[in-house]
């Protein structure tokens, strides 16, 4: 079986850019961020699907999301919505088998720069992902906001 980066971020063996961890959750930015300050939510137990988590690690989940998508939308960035969105299966474009719910800011208009952004994920996928330092940047300005 392949290594899970996500399994690597919790067991600190990967980098990450973390703007939340509890005991059941770890929220960190994504290296490939359709839109500035796109966050993921990840449970600390492997679970390649929803239906594989506990109620309480589901409902957990979701809650940590609604907490990190609050102080998303109080950091500078000020988003005017967000989307909450699980790939759950790889029909469904789950890439990472590992669950983890995305926190994506939304704006007014914005709607080109998202379908741009999906049509520009495999090259920034090439390129490795956003710059580290942008990232540790957003997610201190989350986490100031937490």
């Amino acid at each position: 079986m392949k290594p899970c980066i996500f399994c690597e971020i919790v067991a600190q063996q990967a980098p990450a850019s973390i703007v939340y961890e509890d005991d059941l959750c770890l929220a960190l930015m994504d290296i490939f961020p359709l839109r500035p300050a796109h966050v993921l939510v990840i449970n600390k137990r492997h679970a390649q699907y929803v239906h594989e988590l506990s109620e309480q690690e589901r409902n957990h989940l979701f809650m940590v999301g609604n907490k990190i998508s609050l102080a998303v939308r109080q950091s500078r960035l000020q988003p005017l919505a967000v989307h909450f969105n699980i790939n759950d299966g790889k029909a469904a474009h789950q890439t990472v088998p590992h669950v983890h719910l995305h926190i994506l800011p939304r704006y007014k208009h914005d709607s080109l720069a998202f379908v741009g952004s999906l049509l520009a994920k495999p090259l920034l996928m090439l390129k490795g992902g956003a710059s580290r330092e942008l990232l540790n940047e957003q997610a201190a300005d989350i986490k100031r906001c937490l």
